[in-house]
């Protein structure tokens, strides 16, 4: 698919890019907003979803949370954090991980997959000390 770089779309690129995180429409929406004060939030969303349906950025769907958007569209995985809902990749050997040996229903084809961790990031486990350290003292 020709998928015409407009001037919006390259914005939204270029934030997306620079941010090196995985951002929801809304957060891409305020960084963009600062460079065209006159967009919408709806026209972020449906750029997100052009360029993704496109293959040009990846579409991120953890745990039925805000849709995320990322950059990089290789493979790879994620970890996200169960407290501030931040999204951070993880490298895993995909080439160990054996789909032959997974019990799956009959009949599949396997077109891919995603590995998925929740944990929580070492920032919010810093505030959780911090957290714990006032209640004790």
């Amino acid at each position: 698919m020709q998928l015409r770089m407009t001037n919006q779309r390259e914005i939204i690129l270029n934030e997306l890019r620079k941010s090196r995180q995985h951002l929801t429409a809304d957060e891409l929406y305020g960084r963009v907003k600062k460079f065209m004060p006159r967009i919408s939030l709806a026209t972020v969303y449906r750029n997100l979803e052009t360029l993704s349906e496109a293959g040009i950025i990846a579409k991120i769907e953890i745990s039925g949370r805000q849709k995320r958007f990322d950059y990089d569209i290789e493979a790879h995985d994620h970890i996200f954090c169960v407290q501030c809902h931040r999204v951070d990749n993880i490298s895993l050997e995909r080439g160990l991980i054996s789909v032959s040996s997974l019990s799956l229903p009959p009949k599949y084809q396997i077109t891919g997959y995603r590995v998925e961790f929740s944990g929580i990031c070492p920032p919010c486990q810093k505030k959780n000390r911090k957290a714990k350290d006032k209640k004790i003292s």
